[in-house]
């Protein structure tokens, strides 16, 4: 039996926690890491011989050679020979130590992003409620490229550590003053980035949280264009995201002053040793204690450690950021509240799915306290009967029929398909079976096979054995009652369709979204007030028309559960559920419940006053919509060859807006 997953989120002390996100991140990727650390480290070695090389040269060749040393001129090919093969493991250790580290640091960056956004689709709903898309794309991107990019010089910081080790031996071993005088950097280095981290932590969690809030303001004027524009509210939304970016220039230039004074000083401090290892030098050689030639080799010795001291620095620059991004990513990765899948399965039976609620009830928690959505919720709905749950508006409609998706799990009692809970259902069980349409649809800027399949070529070449055929989606789209309207298309299944569906109107896009969820055939079909903006004889054909479906065996093939607000659709119901104040009322027949729930009965009277008011509107609507229509594109064509599109376009507001009244 496993355990729990080891929680993202970091502890311990600073220096604790930057030293296990290193350790994660290379851990993830072992032999690309161990590759490049070789290669620095193989680089770092190569470093230290040139100047041993050096030294050598200086005065077993150089020097004897301006002397007139015949033979030392003699060797001075032995030399170039020496310093070239160096030269060349310099090279080749470099290129090696980037490519490895920089496939290293693109791997961590996906697995992160694939973390968080593995993790958004598991966590309900009501947790993106809570958080705005901005800050989720935010974490997605600016706090995943914050976390990684330490990532980037570590490999070098690690593996030149052979430097600082071999030159610290070889300083020893010229003279302890020189030794002494030289390796002072060290301290000074860390104590830099001591008061470096101080400073920097609090400077790069400002600005990584201002990204966030950058990025949800930019999102909302863009999702907003419309209402920004119709309003004329763009001043407002300027002035807005002016505030957020000034706030957020302000906080850059605030990390930018402070990595301005600590990068200067860690370029300083090798400057400054080598300073002091040349004055003392010249103390140690004038005393007879050392040669010129060790003079000059711990002199390159400590230059060449400039270069370590360099990566550490810029290690060490990136660690603030890099912790900040890296627990801002942690508190999506260990967010409760996620849908943990069980291990049963869904009996493979005919016909649609047996609904049983018992006892539901849902609490979710609202400005400090719990707001009781749902109370003692029990209900049975026949396998492939047409259920209508109909109530006020804030009654619970939504939530009771989110939880058959299992959108979100109930605080108590329990949801069954089939007499399984769907708690215990393994992943993929509930979508294999469930579809849920609501109102809101969402169309890609694809073509219409593809919003139809949400499935690439690629993915259907993959998988042949799950591709959903050219039939399969022509007789969705004919039971959505919208293959007319794809038909008239010039390119048909392969029609381009614009951003969110732009270039269809609400109607079209509302059954394009049914077509969706019944392509998957499933066996329980929940439409969240799903057709809406649908004219209302469309709309009675395609609950007719599924209610007519049927299997081999002659069971009707779908059960439905939708929410509705139409008379004439909840009168198609074989059941229809009154919910109030998250309970429910009766359960019956459109006319049982007429004749003895006056709340039913006062609802169904003010739903069909509406209707007929709304009825009336749209006919004279219509008169003028069809000249206008006449000089209208391929898509207005599309509109006429599909039943009740032309009323769905040009009556589209005034339905949203009657309905809203019923409500």
């Amino acid at each position: 039996m496993t355990g729990a997953p080891r929680p993202a989120a970091l502890t311990g002390s600073r220096v604790r926690r930057s030293a296990a996100l290193m350790w994660r991140g290379m851990r993830s990727e072992p032999r690309l890491y161990l590759v490049a650390v070789v290669a620095s480290a193989l680089f770092g070695a190569a470093t230290v011989a040139v100047s041993r090389a050096v030294g050598w040269a200086t005065d077993a060749v150089v020097v004897p050679a301006i002397g007139g040393d015949p033979e030392a001129q003699a060797r001075i090919w032995q030399a170039g020979l020496v310093l070239g093969g160096v030269a060349l493991t310099l090279a080749l250790s470099v290129a090696a130590r980037r490519i490895f580290a920089g496939f290293g640091y693109a791997s961590i960056q996906a697995h992160h992003r694939r973390g968080v956004t593995r993790q958004y689709l598991r966590l309900p709903m009501s947790w993106h409620r809570a958080h705005p898309t901005g800050q989720l794309l935010s974490n997605a991107s600016a706090d995943v490229e914050a976390a990684t990019g330490v990532f980037n010089p570590l490999p070098f910081a690690l593996g030149v550590v052979v430097m600082i080790l071999v030159s610290t031996v070889m300083l020893v071993g010229i003279d302890l003053w020189l030794a002494a005088a030289a390796l002072l950097v060290i301290p000074a280095a860390i104590g830099a980035n001591l008061v470096f981290q101080r400073y920097m932590s609090p400077a790069a969690t400002r600005a990584q949280q201002l990204r966030a809030e950058v990025a949800d303001v930019a999102h909302e004027s863009f999702e907003a264009a419309l209402l920004v524009k119709s309003l004329g509210t763009a001043e407002r939304e300027e002035e807005r995201f002016g505030e957020r970016t000034d706030a957020l220039r302000v906080a850059n230039v605030r990390v930018g002053v402070v990595r301005a004074l600590f990068d200067p000083v860690i370029e300083l401090l090798p400057s400054l040793g080598t300073l002091l290892v040349l004055a003392v030098g010249a103390w140690r050689a004038a005393a007879g204690a050392v040669d010129a030639g060790d003079v000059v080799t711990a002199a390159y010795l400590l230059t060449i450690m400039a270069v370590p001291v360099r990566a550490f620095g810029w290690v060490l620059g990136e660690l603030p950021r890099a912790l900040v991004g890296y627990e801002r990513i942690a508190r999506v990765l260990d967010a409760r509240g996620s849908l943990e899948p069980g291990t049963a399965r869904l009996p493979r039976r005919d016909g649609g799915l047996a609904v049983r609620l018992d006892g539901v009830g849902l609490d979710v928690p609202a400005a400090g306290r719990t707001a009781r959505l749902l109370d003692d919720v029990t209900l049975d709905v026949e396998p492939g009967s047409t259920v209508a749950v109909v109530g006020t508006t804030g009654s619970g409609k939504t939530t009771l029929v989110s939880l058959l998706a299992r959108l979100s799990d109930p605080t108590r009692g329990r949801v069954l398909l089939d007499g399984v809970d769907l708690r215990t259902l393994a992943e993929g069980e509930v979508p294999a079976q469930v579809a849920l349409v609501a109102q809101q649809t969402f169309v890609f800027e694809d073509t219409v096979r593809a919003n139809v399949t949400l499935a690439d070529p690629e993915d259907d070449a993959a998988a042949p054995e799950r591709a959903v055929t050219d039939d399969q989606v022509w007789e969705a789209l004919r039971l959505a009652r919208v293959d007319g309207v794809v038909r008239a298309l010039p390119d048909g299944l392969d029609a381009p369709l614009g951003e969110r569906g732009a270039n269809l109107s609400g109607g079209q896009r509302q059954r394009l979204a049914i077509a969706r969820a019944l392509v998957r055939r499933p066996r329980l079909l929940v439409l969240d007030d799903a057709t809406s903006a649908v004219d209302p004889g469309v709309e009675q054909e395609i609950l007719a028309g599924l209610a007519a479906e049927r299997t081999a065996s002659g069971r009707r093939a779908t059960t439905v559960v939708m929410v509705a607000y139409r008379m004439s659709s909840v009168a198609l119901a074989d059941v229809v559920v009154h919910l109030d104040g998250g309970r429910v009322v009766d359960v019956g027949t459109h006319a049982e419940l007429l004749a003895r729930d006056p709340g039913y009965r006062e609802l169904a009277t003010a739903y069909e006053e509406e209707t007929a008011r709304r009825a009336r509107e749209l006919a004279d609507e219509r008169a003028a919509g069809e000249q206008a229509a006449a000089g209208d594109g391929a898509w207005d064509d599309a509109a006429d060859a599909g039943a009740g599109d032309t009323g769905e376009r040009l009556g589209e507001d005034l339905d949203d807006e009657a309905e809203e009244v019923a409500r």
